[in-house]
């Protein structure tokens, strides 16, 4: 799906900053990942090709799957775009964090992302998506970690405010 990209820059645009930090009344806004997801889920859909080959599906629950990389596995993804019952039509594993998330989070993300661009998930693409300002050192500190030694290409995706698309920032690849 070539035209993926576009689209996830044009839903970027659309989200408003009442989906990018939630008001809260007598405090400050507040960074709500599912808020933003949800919003981030409502904008691709509304520009989603109608007879294309692939779905777009929030939070897919991968627990007890047939496949056995993923049965006992507590991955759920934020978003893919696949084609579902068919291994064969996985395209792009998505998770989002918070500019503000914890580094116990990106770990567990960029864990997540591997094991979906694997050899045997093979997702096509991986894109790690922040929005918020982000200090991108700490993504890069918890990518360069022993752990992810053989990270196959995860692409760090950036949508700093609203109003304006998210933009590849780096390509992980080890």
């Amino acid at each position: 799906m070539n035209e993926f990209t576009d689209i996830l820059r044009d839903a970027t645009a659309a989200i408003a900053e009442l989906y990018m930090q939630l008001p809260v009344e007598g405090g400050e806004a507040r960074f709500r990942e599912r808020v933003y997801c949800y919003e981030l889920y409502h904008q691709l859909r509304c520009r989603w090709p109608e007879h294309g080959l692939y779905a777009l599906n929030g939070e897919v629950d991968k627990r007890g799957h047939p496949f056995a990389a993923l049965a006992g596995s507590q991955a759920i993804p934020d978003l893919l775009v696949h084609t579902p019952g068919n291994m064969a039509g996985n395209h792009v594993i998505i998770e989002v964090k918070p500019a503000n998330a914890q580094v116990a989070g990106i770990r567990e993300d960029f864990r997540k992302l591997k094991l979906f661009r694997g050899q045997d998930i093979h997702y096509e693409r991986a894109i790690y998506l922040f929005y918020g300002p982000l200090n991108i050192n700490r993504v890069t500190r918890v990518a360069d970690e022993d752990e992810f030694a053989s990270l196959p290409a995860v692409e760090l995706w950036l949508h700093s405010a609203s109003g304006v698309s998210a933009e590849h920032v780096i390509t992980f690849e080890r």
